[in-house]
């Protein structure tokens, strides 16, 4: 192996290091701007048009576009007034799988509620971010969230990302 091959092959695994880290930083930002209501923030994170594409309780699913829909989601009543009492939108560390100027990442997320003087998991899901490099640094294509409930189509969300 020569000297420029090895330089090539270092620069490619520091480019994938710092996708990795810049995508993580995205994606662990998410919570801290749910919880803080900082709705232009929190829907400067996607693309124009891209969506978040999660489970409605009782079934059935919605889509929200970028980045109109996403702001009124965060703005509505019962988002704030789930801040004003305390929670906490955790997401565990994701996988992530770069593949150029796209990545998947999957993981899980936890909402905790406070609750008078406790605090508990209001909310167990399992997400899968499509993302795209932009100039501006990596963004979200499309976010799926499926509330873990032992349904066919949590199960599905973790299988795509983990090719199984």
């Amino acid at each position: 192996m020569t000297s420029e091959d090895r330089l090539a092959a270092l620069e490619t695994r520091l480019q994938t290091a710092e996708d990795h880290l810049e995508i993580l930083n995205l994606l662990m930002s998410y919570g801290p701007l749910a919880d803080s209501c900082s709705v232009d923030e929190a829907a400067a994170q996607w693309v124009e048009g891209g969506g978040y594409n999660y489970g409605k309780p009782g079934g059935g699913t919605v889509r929200l576009a970028a980045p109109d829909e996403l702001r009124q989601v965060w703005e509505q009543q019962g988002h704030v007034d789930l801040t004003k009492v305390g929670s906490a939108h955790m997401s565990a560390a994701p996988k992530i799988t770069v593949h150029g100027d796209t990545a998947d990442a999957v993981g899980y997320s936890l909402v905790i509620k406070r609750e008078g003087d406790r605090w508990f998991v209001w909310r167990a899901a399992i997400n899968h971010w499509n993302l795209l490099r932009t100039p501006e640094g990596w963004r979200v294509q499309e976010k799926f969230n499926r509330t873990i409930d032992g349904s066919d189509e949590s199960h599905e969300v973790m299988r795509r990302i983990m090719g199984v």
